[in-house]
């Protein structure tokens, strides 16, 4: 367990951190231990023993705790205590339907509005993407590192912000994502048509690349 970053942090808040700034540090890492399925989902999480493993009183765990459930990480249940989400179909189905809506929207303004330097950098993240191709963790950052920038690229703050929350929630299922055999080699396919259709200015196009991209990622990931 990160012992290190908590040796940091409790020696931060002695000195600078104030209660929100803690409970947003121990948030984070609740959120990333999610990510990685140290805490698997349907998992009750246990605030005594973390709050003793962090050094940390209930009240930030219990605030950090809020925080997850907002974004849908966490479920509280009453008089039972808090639990990793677990995403079902139609969960998933529901995530992925907006996340094609939001993303393939952006990908059509990408492709109209972008500057030839914002397309260049673009590319380099595919060229990036398409080096991972051996490593599954490296694809999967460097994939959402593409997402993000074209969302960025796009340029509306409320899109960004429930692209954001709808992408915590799909992590929760991203390992399953590519259990299915030739996935990522299918993901980089797509990104490469999307690519295209961005780059030749087709907005249409790349709005239709990027709804067949979720749509495929949704059959793997079912």
């Amino acid at each position: 367990m990160q012992n290190i970053s908590w040796l940091r942090i409790r020696a931060m808040a002695a000195v600078t951190l104030t209660p929100r700034a803690l409970y947003e540090e121990v948030a984070e890492l609740l959120r990333q231990r999610i990510f990685r399925r140290e805490l698997e989902p349907g998992s009750w999480i246990d605030e005594l023993k973390l709050a003793e493993e962090y050094g940390i009183s209930r009240t930030p765990l219990r605030e950090a705790l809020k925080v997850l459930a907002a974004e849908g990480l966490v479920t509280m249940k009453v008089r039972r205590g808090a639990y990793v989400t677990e995403v079902n179909e139609k969960d998933l189905s529901d995530v992925y339907h907006l996340l094609s809506l939001l993303e393939s929207d952006a990908a059509g303004v990408v492709a109209t509005r972008a500057s030839d330097a914002e397309l260049q950098e673009l590319q380099a993240l595919h060229a990036d993407l398409e080096a991972a191709v051996a490593d599954r963790e490296k694809f999967f950052a460097v994939n959402e590192r593409f997402h993000m920038r074209l969302l960025e690229i796009a340029d509306n703050r409320w899109r960004d912000q429930m692209v954001a929350d709808l992408r915590k929630v799909m992590k929760l299922n991203r390992h399953n994502s590519l259990l299915k055999s030739g996935r990522i080699g299918e993901s980089l396919a797509e990104h490469r048509a999307i690519m295209q259709a961005i780059v030749q200015r087709d907005s249409a196009g790349a709005m239709q690349r990027m709804q067949a991209h979720f749509r495929n990622g949704l059959e793997a990931a079912a």
